[in-house]
């Protein structure tokens, strides 16, 4: 199956986030700026009190939480968080560190986008999040890292690559040093794929994407 995103005025989007919600404030301050021609129509946290929540109300957008403690398996967490983004009319889902693991079902298939702090495919997959990322990049002795934006599929940090950017690994870093550097290259990885997104520029064939010519091109 392929999925192509419309042409559209607006991206109609979701966050799901779990934590402080740095990765929505620069979302959020794109479109703000008018250099993310997008909309926030709600906010899902698995967690409650967290300073994502805060931010979303900064920018006036809806919020809910929706914890997985609360339900018997993935399957019912996850029908519970598409139920809530179908009411909301959230064409794009966007992961902004959000740790829970989704059952996506078929009408969400490739619209649902995730940010990964390494160069996927290598440093992914259960458990690897935050610092656990950067503290097996520098472990390997890696010269370069990076972030990775890439739809969402079943499985942790899988799924056709979007959008990837780089940056250099320096003898002295910690993973503190080097997380920071990653988030101003997802600073802008992010915002640059919903944009290919919302311009109808990003095709799926098979485990991986093709990025079409702008429109007129």
């Amino acid at each position: 199956m392929q999925y192509v995103k419309p042409m559209a005025n607006l991206l109609d989007m979701a966050v799901l986030l779990s934590g402080g919600g740095r990765t929505l404030e620069n979302i959020g301050s794109r479109i703000q700026e008018g250099r993310l021609n997008a909309r926030l129509k709600v906010v899902v946290s698995s967690r409650a009190g967290v300073k994502g929540l805060e931010r979303a109300a900064d920018l006036g957008v809806p919020t809910h939480v929706v914890s997985p403690k609360e339900f018997a398996d993935t399957k019912s967490f996850s029908k519970a968080i598409f139920d809530l983004l179908r009411a909301n009319e959230a064409e794009v889902v966007c992961n902004a560190g959000f740790l829970s693991l989704l059952d996506i079902p078929e009408d969400y298939r490739w619209r649902v986008v995730n940010i990964h702090p390494a160069l996927l495919p290598s440093f992914g997959g259960h458990g690897m999040y935050g610092h656990h990322v950067h503290e097996a990049v520098l472990n390997a002795g890696c010269k370069v890292s990076g972030c990775t934006v890439h739809y969402a599929d079943q499985t942790y940090d899988t799924g056709p690559i979007i959008v990837q950017r780089t940056c250099p690994v320096f003898e002295d870093d910690t993973p503190k040093t080097l997380a920071a550097r990653v988030f101003e290259q997802e600073c802008l990885a992010y915002p640059e794929a919903l944009r290919l997104i919302a311009e109808g520029r990003v095709k799926v064939e098979g485990p991986r994407t093709r990025l079409l010519p702008p429109l007129g091109t």
